[in-house]
């Protein structure tokens, strides 16, 4: 599949649930599981599929993104030709886009209509930035080819989520009958991904007439309103899926991880998720300190106790601190005697002495980056 097909990210400012987590940076740039950005699961689907090709459209606060992106190197896409091209806002001659959030996915293609004119391939495979998955996108597009559809959607038939979410109706032929949004009945609905194929050509052509009518959302004036018109099939995917849109989410998809049969999904032997390198010592273990049932990155020291939770890179944990059931973004420090529970430390947060931090499984704490508690 190689060459064939030319990856689009989604990754402008929209509002998000997950408060302290973007006050510095974008959904898309959020750590996750240890050493990863949420970025990375649909960065690498598409590397792993072949796809050499991939812009990432911008948009609000993402210094953060760029520092972890870089050329692309990490990732095998620094190319003289093509490779990862971030594509920050800026305007053209019918809208001011980099002046004020994009409404939708349709204006934000509008925003970088220039770069989708220079695609080399003929399809195109559109993704946003917040989700979990690891998918063969080869099958995919092999099955968009098949089935001779105009745009295929990939959805899942696991709909215990918010009724906040793009829901599809297939018929007995896989295709979409109904979009909906948004849907508290949800049985027999199918939950979209928001992972999209279709022809560099008709994406052309949907932008254009949409901007003309000003028109800026995929869902409502594609999906919605062309669901006679074009043939969307649906591509059904009931591996793991996890939409990150609120500190709930995110709490739960990360200790999710702790179970060994989701980690062997995300992280599938042939599919490997790639990130940013550092390059860290490895974890060291005081014999009177305690790790149990834990997921923990290179680089940290565990003096005290740590159970049910995940440290990323760099954490250190004093001798007599607890830290059950927490999220430890990374070079998070712990010191002597604190108490941790049901918390969601952002990186560079220091918890002095003593100190004593409660959350709870459906609330949990989310303390905001470089805080000192």
């Amino acid at each position: 599949m190689k060459g064939k097909l030319h990856g689009i990210i989604f990754s402008y400012e929209k509002r998000s649930g997950l408060r302290e987590m973007t006050e510095a940076r974008m959904p898309a740039s959020v750590p996750f599981g240890g050493r990863y950005r949420l970025v990375d699961f649909i960065l690498s689907s598409m590397v792993n599929a072949g796809i050499t090709d991939v812009g990432v459209v911008l948009q609000g606060n993402y210094q953060s993104l760029l520092d972890h992106l870089g050329s692309g190197k990490d990732w095998d896409l620094s190319r003289k030709h093509g490779g990862l091209r971030l594509l920050p806002a800026f305007a053209d001659d019918n809208m001011i886009s980099g002046l004020r959030e994009y409404r939708g996915k349709m204006e934000a293609l509008a925003g970088v209509r220039s770069y989708l004119e220079g695609i080399r391939q003929k399809h195109v495979v559109l993704a946003d930035s917040d989700l979990i998955i690891n998918i063969p996108l080869q099958d995919v597009y092999q099955a968009h080819i098949a089935s001779g559809a105009d745009i295929t959607a990939v959805c899942t038939s696991n709909v215990d989520t918010n009724e906040n979410m793009t829901f599809f109706r297939l018929d007995e032929a896989g295709r979409v009958k109904e979009t909906l949004f948004p849907l508290r009945d949800r049985s027999g609905c199918h939950r979209s991904l928001e992972i999209y194929v279709l022809s560099k050509e008709l994406l052309l052509n949907l932008v254009d007439e949409c901007m003309s009518h000003d028109l800026t959302s995929f869902r409502g004036a594609v999906l919605q309103a062309r669901a006679s018109s074009l043939h969307i099939q649906g591509y059904v995917w009931d591996g793991y899926a996890a939409q990150i849109r609120t500190v709930k989410e995110y709490y739960d998809r990360s200790l999710e991880l702790l179970d060994p049969s989701i980690r062997r999904e995300v992280f599938p032997a042939g599919r490997p998720i790639h990130t940013k390198e550092r390059n860290d010592a490895s974890t060291y273990v005081d014999p009177a300190g305690v790790c149990c049932n834990c997921l923990v990155a290179d680089g940290c020291t565990i003096e005290g106790t740590v159970e049910n939770s995940i440290l990323f890179r760099g954490v250190s944990v004093a001798k007599g601190a607890e830290v059950k059931d927490c999220i430890l973004m990374q070079d998070t420090a712990v010191s002597r005697d604190a108490v941790l529970r049901h918390v969601i430390a952002d990186k560079d947060v220091v918890v002095k002495e003593a100190c004593t931090l409660m959350g709870t499984a459906n609330y949990p704490m989310s303390i905001a980056k470089g805080s000192k508690v």
